[in-house]
């Protein structure tokens, strides 16, 4: 290197070869981002640039982590109007239109994730090279958070590897690795580390000719294609999200299907379309989630602590879940039972996870190795962390513990997967009560995000932290709640199903039941959830609240149970099941309220969330929504129950309850909380 220019944010740097190496290390920052001051550092570094042209450009990231994360999503945050937005998106449209119009070779050298502003900055160049790891992907995730590319996504992969392949990329907002991005014409090259320099040096020097999709994906471009792939690809996304809930991946549609072929007006059209968007509720409230979801992954990062050794107690289906996940994060595993025989299904569920997660045969075999069956329980004493994950009774977990707690490391955290029992009634057996802390994964646990961390009142405060730690170690997001019946999730869900199972003994079909809770925006509705979860497991957890908050439980749960009839584990619940899935009857909604049967089901979640707030089950309510979201998949794009509270006016929900509980009785009682919740937005209003 010869010549070195260093700015805020940029470095470049000119070898002997006149090749510039344009590096971006965002100042003051552990990830590159794109905010209006660095677009604006951006433009001036390429103008220099220009100025006297060299023969190639190459750009990388400082950043160990990755290339660029893609926008500064605060940024999106203090966007005022549509006007600011606009702004803001042809700003950057035009930085990246300098670098596409650049007459000398580009190339993006990507290493780790290369996402959103990031993969559209890649595609102005003129080539990409790939590190060749699993951790190197590249991806344009923008519908996640209720918008879509603004900045030439769309506008240039569409024609670079044709609209089938591009488009499923932009609609599901995945990410890919280096190997298909070549196969997808994304990368024009993948190297290792250590050859990732020369491989960029050799583009620039040898210009070859960019890569230029074959004649199948130009054809799904046509204007005659157009149409029928766009049905298509409605068809797809409509499976997923609807039009009225999640409007970017419709809008991306109908951009791509009125300007593919012609940038400029496509590269317009993003921008207008992203603009109204980026402005709109969902959008609004899918970053807010983005921003609760970052919230609880910066938990735990108080304390240093990783457990060498797990031992897990009950190898049912939490248990052994439990156990085979912790494995495939990569920590030592015993799991205990009280025979061979009952370890050996979880072993087996574990062995088909290691497959479709790790697929290679040597981390398969890895993982295997680290999962020890264990049904004398020598693990006890060499684990850092006791899980229990047994029946749900408090006299059986407390014998266990009694037997179990003189063979403990004198360190070690015991935690519980207790899904309601308040730990205060588990702790009389244990010498040292602090030392216990609530693990409460949610079924299926390889899927669900959300862990609650229960901390009683005697529960040490570097327990909880590193119970908090351990949860993000196995990648998963903790919650910190404290010991009351049904803790949180299941505290708030109970009246939410319990309702529908008043509605369907009262004659209302559970399809309607169910299609009402979807057209809110629950990704799965509460007669086919209570079904998946297991009735049996619903009536015990409503059991327990149920002598806690003195609430009846509906006889036809309870009849259902005693006839066996558990729902999808045993064949019938609520639904006949065949393969697995409910046979649901049609059913016509003319003779049924839907908005009333919509208001019974939702107003009970949002009464049982005031009250939650307002007995501080959590701390606030970001916590609250974030729990609801993550481990109920309440409705997203609404932001959790409390800001769904916030949108629709408290006032106003006050008034539906008051109303249900003339007509239905105490349980549509409203909560005391209501009051203070309308008290403090009046507050707000007046400052």
């Amino acid at each position: 290197m010869d010549t070195a220019t260093d700015y805020l944010h940029f470095r470049t740097e000119t070898d002997d070869d006149n090749i510039v190496w344009l590096t971006f290390n965002k100042a003051d920052a552990g990830t590159n981002v794109f905010s209006p001051e660095i677009l604006e550092e951006l433009d001036s570094v390429l103008q220099r640039i220009a100025e006297q042209p060299p023969r190639g450009m190459v750009i990388l990231s400082g950043k160990p982590n990755g290339f660029i994360a893609g926008a500064d999503i605060k940024s999106f945050t203090e966007v005022r109007n549509e006007q600011d937005a606009m702004a803001f998106l042809k700003r950057g449209q035009e930085v990246f239109n300098r670098l596409a119009g650049f007459p000398f070779p580009t190339v993006a050298l990507i290493h780790g994730f290369c996402l959103g502003g990031g993969t559209e900055m890649a595609l102005a160049c003129r080539y990409r090279v790939m590190r060749d790891d699993p951790g190197t992907r590249i991806g344009l995730p923008e519908v996640r958070l209720g918008i879509h590319p603004g900045w030439g996504g769309s506008a240039r992969m569409v024609p670079l590897i044709g609209a089938i392949k591009a488009m499923d990329l932009i609609l599901s907002g995945r990410s890919i690795d280096g190997r298909t991005a070549k196969r997808f014409g994304l990368a024009d090259h993948i190297s290792a580390e250590r050859h990732l320099r020369a491989a960029a040096r050799r583009l620039v020097l040898d210009r070859p000719e960019p890569y230029r999709a074959g004649l199948v994906d130009r054809l799904s471009n046509h204007a005659l294609i157009r149409p029928l792939l766009g049905r298509v690809f409605r068809k797809q996304v409509g499976k997923r999200a609807r039009k009225q809930h999640y409007p970017a991946p419709y809008a991306m549609i109908d951009i791509w299907q009125q300007h593919a072929g012609n940038t400029s007006r496509m590269l317009q059209a993003e921008a207008e379309s992203l603009a109204r968007l980026i402005t709109g509720a969902t959008a609004r409230n899918l970053i807010r989630v983005f921003f609760l979801m970052e919230q609880l992954k910066s938990l735990g990062k108080d304390s240093n602590w990783r457990p060498a050794h797990v031992h897990v107690i009950g190898a049912g289906t939490m248990g052994g879940d439990i156990a085979s996940w912790c494995a495939l994060r990569g920590f030592r595993v015993s799991l205990q039972d009280q025979a061979p025989e009952r370890i050996a299904p979880a072993v087996g569920r574990a062995h088909s996870l290691f497959r479709r997660k790790l697929k290679h045969p040597r981390k398969i075999q890895a993982a295997m190795d680290r999962l020890i069956p264990d049904h004398r329980g020598l693990g006890i004493g060499h684990a850092d962390i006791v899980i229990e994950a047994i029946f749900e009774d408090a006299e059986v977990k407390r014998a266990l513990y009694r037997d179990i707690e003189p063979r403990m490391k004198e360190d070690a955290i015991l935690a519980s997967n207790t899904s309601s029992i308040p730990l205060e009634e588990l702790t009389e057996s244990l010498s040292r009560p602090g030392r216990l802390v609530g693990l409460h994964f949610f079924n299926p646990v390889a899927k669900m995000q959300l862990v609650e961390i229960v901390h009683g009142k005697d529960t040490d405060g570097e327990v909880a932290s590193r119970a908090m730690a351990f949860t993000r170690q196995i990648d998963r997001l903790p919650l910190p709640v404290s010991s009351t019946p049904g803790f949180l999730v299941n505290r708030i869900l109970m009246p939410y199903l319990m309702e529908a199972v008043v509605l369907e003994s009262e004659g209302v079909p559970a399809t309607l039941i169910d299609r009402a809770a979807t057209d809110f925006g629950m990704p799965m509705g509460p007669v086919e959830l209570a079904d998946t979860v297991g009735l049996d497991i619903c009536l015990h957890v409503a059991e327990i609240l149920g002598a806690h908050f003195d609430t009846t439980i509906p006889e036809r749960l309870q009849k259902l149970v005693a006839d066996g009839n558990l729902g999808r584990k045993s064949g019938q619940g609520f639904y006949r099941y065949r393969k697995g899935k409910p046979v649901k009857p049609r059913a016509g909604a003319s003779h049924w309220n839907m908005e009333e049967i919509t208001n019974r089901l939702v107003l009970r979640l949002l009464n049982e969330s005031v009250s939650c707030m307002r007995e501080k089950v959590v701390e606030n309510t970001q916590l609250l929504d974030a729990g609801m979201v993550f481990g109920t998949g309440f409705a997203p794009f609404r932001g959790g129950p409390m800001n769904h509270i916030d949108a629709a006016g408290a006032g106003t929900l006050l008034k539906l309850l008051e109303n249900e509980k003339q007509l239905r009785g105490k349980r549509f009682a409203p909560d005391q909380g209501w009051q203070t919740i309308i008290e403090q937005a009046e507050g707000n209003r007046q400052t």
